[in-house]
């Protein structure tokens, strides 16, 4: 029997799969816990009519998100911070501090995002990259500079 997930079940498929599963598993066990609907025609098309609105959507913001990187990559971003001796600075640059800053310049970047290769403690020039998904990345430079 066909069944359209409604919700993730363990070893059967993740939500909006179409499956193909035993009638006495689907009746006694998926659709008392409404956790799949039976796979009518009428409910097929509408499922692929979905499925194609959602590579439509998936498409577009994989080529937005592309465009922001292409924006931001090689961007270097100045934070002036107070430091002690050996250039140590009092407390650290986070992921949000560069978001923030990255917001001003005008790129809207979610700071779990960014991702450093060490948190940032000493004045210098730091890398980071800025990765959304899917193999979409962009590096930008940290300049810590004495307040």
């Amino acid at each position: 029997m066909k069944v359209i997930l409604s919700k993730d079940v363990k070893d059967v498929g993740k939500v909006g799969d179409l499956v193909n599963v035993s009638e006495g598993f689907a009746r006694n066990f998926l659709f008392p816990r409404k956790l799949a609907a039976e796979a009518t025609e009428k409910r097929v098309k509408e499922w692929e009519h979905l499925k194609r609105v959602a590579d439509v959507k998936k498409k577009k913001a994989v080529a937005e998100r592309q465009a922001v990187l292409a924006k931001i990559n090689g961007t270097t971003v100045t934070f002036k911070v107070a430091a002690g001796e050996n250039d140590k600075l009092f407390g650290t640059v986070t992921t949000a501090d560069i978001s923030k800053e990255l917001d001003k310049v005008g790129h809207s970047v979610d700071r779990r995002d960014i991702h450093l290769e060490e948190p940032i403690k000493v004045l210098g020039q730091h890398k980071a990259v800025v990765r959304m998904g899917e193999g979409l990345e962009a590096k930008i430079m940290i300049a810590v500079e004495r307040a």
